[in-house]
C-alpha cells in the first residue's frame, strides 16, 4: 500500500499527506457504510461515487479504517474492495473501538464518531457522512444514545449531512446536540432534514447560504478556544427525497421487526435500513446513496472554499 506511517498507528496516503501539506482541500469519508450500512454492490459502489464526487469539486478523499494495527487515511481502491467483502468480515469501529482494534490487529470500518477523532488527528476539517446517529427512540428506557453525539462536542471538525438517521427520535436528538453545544447549521434550509427526507418540522436557529459562507463559519468556529464539531446539514437531493408520513410508517415496521428479532446497540440501525430499503421496493436505498455523495461533493465545496476562497459553485 502507498501509505507512510505518521505517528506510530496512523498511515496517511501519499496523496492525502501531500495535499494537507500543501494545502488543497481534503474531505474525510467514513467506511462504515461500505462494511455494514450498505448492500453489495451498493455499498462499493457508493463509496467510489462519493470519492469521485470529492474530486470532481477539485479535492481530495480521505476514507477511513483500521487495519493490521494501523489508523489508515486514505484507501486505496484494494481496501475499499476489502472493506465491501462481506467474506472479510470487517469490525465496525466507534471511537471507543479505535484503540482494542487497532491492538487486535483487525480490519474494521469507521462509523461516524472514530472518523471525526481520525480526521482531527490527521488534521483534516472537513468530514462528509450520510446522517449521523443521535438519540434512539425509547432511549429513556434504554438510554441508548450514539456515541457520535459526545464525539461531535469534543471534536472540532466540520461536518455534512443530511441530518440523523430517520428511525432516531430527531426532537430528542436536536435538543442533545444543543445540550452538548453543538451548533446544527443548516445549508440552504432552516429546518432540520430527515436523513432520507426533507422536511421534520423541526428548525434550525443557524443558517448559511452555501459553501462559502460555511467556509467562513468553519474558521470563527475553530478559532474559538475549547470549540467541537460544527454539524452542517442539508436535504437529501429533491428528486430522492421521501414522503416523511410514508417513510415514518416503513420506519416503524422496521423497528417493530428489529425488537422481534432481538436487535440493539450497533447491529440496530443497519439492520433497520435494511429492512427500509426492502419495505419501500430500493427507494431508501437510493436515497441513501445519493444523499451520500451529495454531501461529500457540498463538503469537497465548502473544503475548497477555506483552501482557497472560491466562490460558490
Amino acid at each position: 500500500m502507498n501509505q507512510r506511517p505518521s505517528s506510530g498507528l496512523l498511515a496517511i496516503s501519499d496523496e492525502v499527506r501531500d495535499a494537507l501539506h500543501s494545502g488543497k482541500p481534503v474531505v474525510a469519508l467514513e467506511s462504515s457504510l461500505i462494511a455494514q450500512g450498505l448492500p453489495p454492490p451498493h455499498n462499493l459502489e457508493a463509496a467510489l461515487a462519493a470519492e469521485a464526487a470529492v474530486r470532481e469539486e477539485g479535492a481530495v478523499p480521505a476514507t477511513t479504517a483500521l487495519d493490521g494495527g494501523r489508523v489508515v487515511v486514505g484507501l486505496t481502491p484494494g481496501m475499499l474492495e476489502r472493506l465491501a467483502d462481506a467474506k472479510a468480515q470487517p469490525a465496525k469501529a466507534a471511537s471507543r473501538d479505535i484503540g482494542p482494534v487497532l491492538a487486535q490487529r483487525r480490519l474494521a470500518s469507521t462509523t461516524v464518531s472514530a472518523t471525526l477523532r481520525i480526521a482531527h488527528w490527521a488534521g483534516i476539517e472537513l468530514f462528509a457522512t450520510g446522517g449521523i446517529g443521535g438519540v434512539h427512540r425509547g432511549a429513556a428506557q434504554s438510554f441508548d444514545v450514539s456515541s457520535d453525539i459526545d464525539e461531535l462536542a469534543a471534536t472540532p471538525v466540520a461536518v455534512v449531512s443530511s441530518g440523523a438517521k430517520s428511525i432516531l427520535d430527531l426532537r430528542a436528538t436536536l435538543e442533545v446536540l444543543e445540550t452538548r453545544r453543538v451548533p446544527v447549521i443548516g445549508i440552504g434550509t432552516n429546518e432540520l432534514p430527515g436523513f432520507l427526507t426533507a422536511s421534520t418540522g423541526l428548525s434550525l436557529i443557524h443558517t448559511v447560504s452555501g459553501p462559502r459562507d460555511a467556509a467562513a463559519l468553519i474558521g470563527t468556529h475553530l478559532a474559538i478556544p475549547g470549540a467541537g464539531a460544527l454539524l452542517f446539514v442539508q436535504p437529501p437531493p429533491v428528486e430522492l427525497a421521501l414522503d416523511p408520513d410514508e417513510l415514518e410508517r416503513w420506519a416503524r415496521d422496521a423497528l417493530v421487526q428489529a425488537e422481534a428479532s432481538g436487535v440493539r446497540g450497533g447491529a440496530l440501525t443497519p439492520f433497520v435500513l435494511q429492512r427500509l430499503a426492502s419495505i419501500s421496493g430500493g427507494a431508501s436505498l437510493r436515497t441513501n446513496i445519493g444523499l451520500i455523495v451529495n454531501n461529500a461533493r457540498m463538503a469537497a465545496r465548502i473544503a475548497a472554499a477555506r483552501s482557497t476562497g472560491a466562490e460558490d459553485a
